[in-house]
């Protein structure tokens, strides 16, 4: 039996920050995927020589001495990685019909930049970002700074949606878009639903204002140099390792894998879903409570996205990630289904070399909810029918006939498509329902929704995006809180501050 002091399953972002962590303060650590590379969501792949990103398009906050880049410089990321700043006046583009308003980087600069399509809302724009700032503010973690008064708990029960609709703005004069709209515009970020608490818009739109980048050449860099990182620390990353079944004995976890190997530890950190997790539990190891609250709880909405290789000299790429809305209300999207769909895309072109003038892949996104693909949710890739596939093909057409209006050079220019579902993207990473974000936050019941890292079970412990918030940023932080439960978080935090 293979034993170490810690297992943990999956080698998502959290997964990869947790067995940095704890391989850098001597603990033998065990990381264990399912899939035949290391990374989660920071995984690229390739089709035709061609690479895309499957989950990370752009990141926030990593100018120096920004948050997130405060925190890489301790995982050792900031000497690797070759970012490209997106456009300063305009990170990301909120198309309506044909009106387009920018969303740029600098909290001044973003002030102005829409002041110049929204002349009179000059007070609505000082109030909005004041909020987010004031937010920010109240979340410690989020300034490198110790958890103390708990000031944050304030704005965990407000609406986000609620909060961009009462600012008191006006409509542009010549689309009648009211800035409330523009401003929630990438609310994709966040699953757009009017469940989403205020604290988590916030954070986000405050660290893409802050500094956005893209990383140039691909997102697996970062679990490249994280899985190198913990193996040169005595870690060890094994894939082609499916996790079906833990148990307890004596203070002790067995981990049994697919191919029926046995691990053996003493701690194990589950960087998965919490319901996944839990249905591979024997039912007297987990409170009833517990488990039925878990299992019961929303999960985000799912995606259906176009992965498309285009031909040389054919498509620019755009150093920045564009919106586009079918009509002025972006927070109920995500119901729209069949004749209704698609009411929105974010197209994201990637990024392979500095200062490219053209790209090689384009990536479009759009809601799709699960509903729409439960016929065939006991099939499994390549053996979903023939009506599946045509299901995907009719749905991708109608994709690209929406991007087309605004990209009429799209189509000409595409030479391979790949098409991923919600279906696709439960397979790969394991969320149920192929949830965008695992569970949805719920401003209405915030402490239904909490997913605390550390739990009953001793020796046990959660990280990811369902424990703190989705996101780089998000996981990253709640990587450090994960293990701060270990080590002591006032310890961690100083180390991490000194880099």
């Amino acid at each position: 039996m293979n034993k170490f002091d810690v297992i943990i399953i999956g080698s998502g972002l959290g997964g990869l920050l947790c067995g940095y962590i704890l391989s850098k303060e001597g603990f033998n650590v065990c990381i264990l995927e399912k899939n035949t590379k290391p990374g989660g969501n920071l995984q690229t792949f390739s089709r035709q020589g061609k690479k895309f990103e499957t989950g990370v398009h752009y990141i926030g906050a990593l100018r120096p001495g920004q948050t997130l880049a405060r925190y890489w410089e301790y995982f050792g990321l900031m000497d690797v990685l070759q970012l490209q700043q997106l456009d300063q006046d305009g990170f990301d583009r909120i198309a309506f019909g044909d009106k387009e308003f920018p969303l740029a980087q600098g909290f001044e600069n973003f002030i102005g930049r829409l002041l110049q399509h929204f002349p009179g809302d000059s007070s609505a724009l000082n109030e909005y970002i004041s909020k987010i700032q004031e937010v920010v503010s109240a979340f410690p973690l989020y300034n490198l700074e110790l958890p103390g008064d708990h000031r944050e708990q304030q704005y965990t029960d407000q609406s986000a949606s609620d909060f961009y609709e009462k600012l008191s703005c006006s409509a542009n004069t010549a689309s009648g878009i009211p800035l409330s709209s523009v401003l929630a515009g990438n609310n994709y970020l966040y699953g757009g639903s009017r469940l989403s608490p205020l604290y988590v818009a916030s954070l986000i739109n405050h660290s893409f204002i802050s500094g956005a980048y893209r990383i140039i050449g691909g997102s697996d860099q970062i679990a490249k140099s994280l899985t190198e990182a913990i193996k040169s620390q005595g870690g060890t990353v094994i894939t082609r390792h499916e996790v079906t079944a833990i148990e307890e004995l004596k203070q002790k976890f067995t981990i049994k894998t697919g191919n029926r190997e046995l691990f053996l530890s003493s701690m194990v950190i589950s960087a998965i879903h919490p319901a996944t997790t839990l249905a591979m539990m024997p039912a007297d190891m987990v409170r009833p409570a517990y488990q039925k609250r878990i299992v019961s709880l929303q999960n985000t909405d799912a995606s259906f996205i176009l992965y498309l290789s285009v031909k040389p000299q054919t498509f620019p790429y755009l150093n920045y990630n564009y919106y586009y809305h079918s009509s002025p209300d972006p927070w109920d999207e995500s119901t729209a289904t069949d004749t209704q769909w698609p009411k929105m895309f974010l197209l994201s072109t990637g990024c392979h070399m500095p200062d490219q003038k053209f790209t090689e892949t384009v990536t479009v996104l759009t809601y799709m909810r699960y509903d729409e693909v439960a016929r065939w949710m006991n099939s499994s890739v390549g053996k979903r029918g023939e009506d599946y596939l045509d299901f995907k093909n009719a749905r991708a057409q109608k994709l690209i006939d929406l991007v087309s209006q605004k990209f009429p050079g799209l189509p000409a220019a595409i030479e391979h498509m790949e098409i991923s579902t919600p279906l696709t993207y439960r397979d790969y990473t394991g969320i149920p329902e192929g949830s965008l974000y695992g569970i949805q936050k719920n401003y209405h019941d915030p402490q239904l929704t909490a997913v605390m890292p550390k739990t009953k079970i001793p020796n046990f412990y959660f990280t990811g995006q369902n424990t703190n918030m989705h996101g780089v940023l998000g996981v990253t932080i709640g990587s450090v809180v994960t293990c701060g439960e270990i080590l002591g978080l006032e310890y961690l935090l100083k180390k991490i501050q000194h880099g």
